[in-house]
């Protein structure tokens, strides 16, 4: 049907009228109303309706209260509100039967705020209200949000002791739960003496979307339910559906869907099983959600979105493409979102040419891409490392929210550009843009990864005044920082104030002790975790292995050894790795050589280990055996496996072999050598006293790999007593890092062996005035 109405509509309306102007003295009550109400029902254009309404006035039926109710519905539903209340004005009387027409007709066509402005008109008339007023009213306010406004007409219905009435309690509890106060939608729901069907559903769904742990309160309220002898209709089970979803918890989901086959609700309805297939995905069963969905006869596009976009949930983008494969090859209509789906899977498996390719298609066929879309197709170029495309997306979309925002930020962090991050969230919040949970966890990470404590301090207080800070994954991320950047106190100052600590939180502070030498407090902090009753993962014990390491405690690396037995992940890698080289730093190579050897597994990671805790006990021909008996198991060395050799050569003085480990990588593994592989073979010839030719090699050198390699060979001219290369060495290290207090430490002593006492205060004055301080060593054993 067109804008203009129906062909037959109009050629109905011209006759008719036509018949009223042949006899012009026919009196107005002989015309019968439901003929003129016939025609108004089946209006459909603004023309035709005003020829109909000025024949009505013509007849002298301006003030006909049945007329006038469906001319301003007819204009409401045109959306031509000034004519409405026109007809309002001419008909308006004290049948609050008219006034609940009117409202219901300015609900029904989406005219929530003339709802309001009548219901308040209403009220100052002193007419009185009823249950119907009391509901519109109220559903009018849900879909404003207008919590307030929804507050003055519960108290209305106070007065009116309608409060207690199933159709106005249901709307009430509505409004409270839709605007976030479940707590007063409750309290709405026990007030009601006798509550039905239709009354538990409304306070269950207000349960199910509340999208917390306070979601298990409508599984509670359905078995209150039942045990009043009422049964859950398909709208009910579909809430619970949605209260399992949130909460991830299949065994609920499963409840109701047995239920519901018990009950024989819900089976070919299209929302039900949309709603179950939803659960099964969001509850890690999409085998069930297959099952399903592989069942139904009559598949709509809303199904396929539905499994295409649990498939995408359950971090299975290569099924979610083949279904989306499937859709296009089987002849449906997609809409938007399944091209969305379809480019999400693409983005996830870094297809970028089958991603260009539903990008292609969409411009070919002239679809406007709405924001679902162009989200998914930024996520997709920045997945694929495509940032120029995916920021002219994002700077060509007009309309921006939270999600598209969030995508932008992620992609940058993505690639490495946590600046570009900073930015897009500065113009977030200056768009009037509010952050969601996902843009401060994103700015956050920027900020962690910039290092710049100023701007992490500004988001922090950000996070403190939009109320952000009582979120322990933001509380997490913020202690994260704080570590990052050396402000270990703050770090923990924010710990102490989290109510509910989860296992990250207790993971990220351990871990930033062990960053910066407070291996003692990461080592409390864990006892302080198990005294909690916290159980710990492979994460939190890594790091307790790396403090233990620090301090060099053997007894408490044997408990955690032990500990690993009694829970049964001693088989897992990574802390097997981490016990070879605790083991060895402790000085038991003997057990570290044992694990080693029965390891069940073993990664490139092991391998390393286990040449490195060789190499630090000085033997150098096991660590060179171990790495021929890699190459021979076909386990490809990486850097860090020629950085161990290289370290184990320095050590024992193997000079020759050493030199062949470090031709062997570049020429027969293709390895670039960076500035550890270079410190290493100016250590191996320092060492040895070979320093004209280590000193050749610094010489060689990039000024960018220069700096360990310069202070290695420094501290060997000291040892060999090589003032005038090291006076060199030492101008060379100070001018590429002025602001290493170690640096200045080195040349100040290497004056000071040579008598040059002058230029020692000249040094410790520089050293002084650029506010360097020296960091004292300190050696720790463990005794017995």
């Amino acid at each position: 049907m067109s804008r203009f109405g129906s062909v037959a509509n109009r050629i109905h309306i011209r006759s008719f009228s036509k018949s009223l102007t042949k006899h012009p003295l026919v009196p107005p009550s002989s015309i019968p109303s439901d003929k003129f109400a016939f025609f108004l029902d089946n209006c459909s254009d603004a023309f035709s309706l005003r020829k109909l309404h000025a024949r009505i006035l013509a007849l002298g039926l301006g003030n006909h209260m049945f007329l006038g109710s469906k001319l301003l519905n007819c204009y409401a539903k045109l959306d031509l509100v000034s004519e409405s209340r026109w007809v309002f004005d001419a008909i308006v009387n004290g049948s609050l039967s008219l006034w609940n027409s009117i409202l219901i007709g300015y609900y029904r066509t989406g005219h929530f705020r003339e709802v309001v402005r009548r219901y308040i008109h209403l009220r100052q008339c002193n007419i009185g209200l009823d249950s119907a007023a009391i509901t519109f009213g109220c559903k009018s306010c849900i879909a404003l949000s207008n919590l307030e406004l929804g507050r003055g007409i519960h108290a209305d219905a106070f007065k009116f002791g309608l409060n207690a009435n199933g159709f106005v309690g249901s709307s009430l509890i509505g409004l409270y739960s839709g605007c976030g106060d479940i707590g007063d939608a409750y309290k709405v729901f026990d007030e009601i003496t006798d509550p039905d069907v239709v009354v538990y559903t409304s306070i269950i769904t207000g349960y199910a979307h509340i999208g917390d742990f306070r979601a298990y309160e409508a599984f509670e309220i359905a078995g209150r339910m039942q045990r009043q002898g009422l049964h859950p209709n398909r709208v009910t089970l579909v809430s619970l559906l949605q209260a399992a979803s949130q909460l991830d918890t299949l065994k609920e989901g499963r409840s109701v869907h047995g239920y519901a086959i018990r009950r024989g609700i819900g089976g070919f309805d299209e929302v039900f099983e949309t709603s179950l297939m939803d659960m099964y995905n969001k509850c890690g069963a999409p085998k069930m959600a297959a099952c399903i969905f592989g069942k139904m006869k009559k598949k709509t596009i809303g199904l396929w979105n539905v499994m295409i976009a649990g498939y995408l949930k359950s971090e299975q983008p290569l099924e979610a493409f083949c279904l989306f494969c499937q859709v296009m090859q089987e002849k449906y209509v997609p809409d938007l979102i399944t091209f969305s789906n379809g480019i999400l899977s693409c983005a996830h498996l870094s297809y970028l040419r089958q991603g260009k390719s539903i990008h292609g298609h969409l411009i070919r066929v002239g679809v406007e891409l709405d924001l679902v879309a162009t989200t998914s197709l930024v996520d997709l170029y920045s997945k694929c490392h495509k940032l120029i495309q995916a920021r002219a997306l994002f700077d060509r979309m007009e309309k921006k929210d939270a999600i598209f925002y969030d995508v932008m930020m992620a992609g940058y962090l993505h690639n490495y550009f946590a600046s570009e991050a900073m930015d897009i969230f500065l113009e977030m919040v200056g768009g009037g843009v509010k952050p969601n949970l996902g843009s401060i966890l994103s700015v956050l990470s920027a900020t962690s990864e910039l290092k710049d404590i100023r701007k992490g301090k500004c988001i922090h207080g950000y996070v403190i005044r939009h109320g952000f800070d009582l979120n322990v994954e933001i509380a997490n991320q913020t202690i994260y920082i704080y570590s990052k950047c050396g402000y270990i106190v703050c770090a923990r100052q924010i710990f102490n104030k989290i109510r509910y600590r989860d296992l990250v939180s207790w993971t990220s502070m351990m871990m930033g002790y062990v960053h910066h030498g407070h291996a003692d407090e990461a080592i409390f902090l864990f006892r302080l975790m198990q005294r909690e009753q916290v159980e710990d993962d492979t994460v939190a014990l890594l790091t307790l292995l790396q403090a233990l390491c620090q301090l060099g405690c053997l007894n408490l690396v044997k408990e955690v050894h032990c500990h690993l037995y009694r829970v049964n992940i001693d088989n897992e890698i990574s802390l097997t790795n981490s016990l070879i080289t605790a083991y060895s730093k402790c000085g038991k190579l003997n057990m570290a050589a044992n694990l080693f050897d029965h390891a069940v597994k073993r990664c490139p990671t092991s391998w390393n280990a286990m040449i490195l805790a060789y190499g630090m006990h000085g033997k150098c021909t096991e660590a060179l055996m171990v790495f021929e008996q890699m190459k021979s198991e076909k386990v490809e060395p990486d850097e860090v496996t020629f950085t161990s050799i290289l370290t184990a050569c320095s050590h024992s003085g193997m000079v020759n072999e050493g030199l062949r480990v470090f031709k062997s990588m570049v020429e027969d593994f293709s390895i670039i050598p960076c500035e550890e592989h270079y410190g290493c073979m100016v250590d191996l010839l320092s060492r040895a006293g070979l320093l004209e030719e280590a000193y050749k090699l610094v010489k060689s050198l990039p000024s960018r790999l220069r700096g360990s390699t310069l202070g290695t060979l420094l501290a060997a001219c000291k040892l060999h007593g090589n003032t005038e290369m090291g006076e060199d060495l030492g101008r060379r290290l100070l001018d590429l890092e002025p602001k290493n207090s170690s640096a200045f430490a080195m040349v100040s002593s290497l004056y000071a062996e040579g008598g040059k006492w002058g230029e020692v205060v000249r040094i410790r004055a520089t050293e002084k005035g650029r506010g360097l301080k020296r960091t004292p060593g300190y050696s720790l054993i463990q005794v017995d």
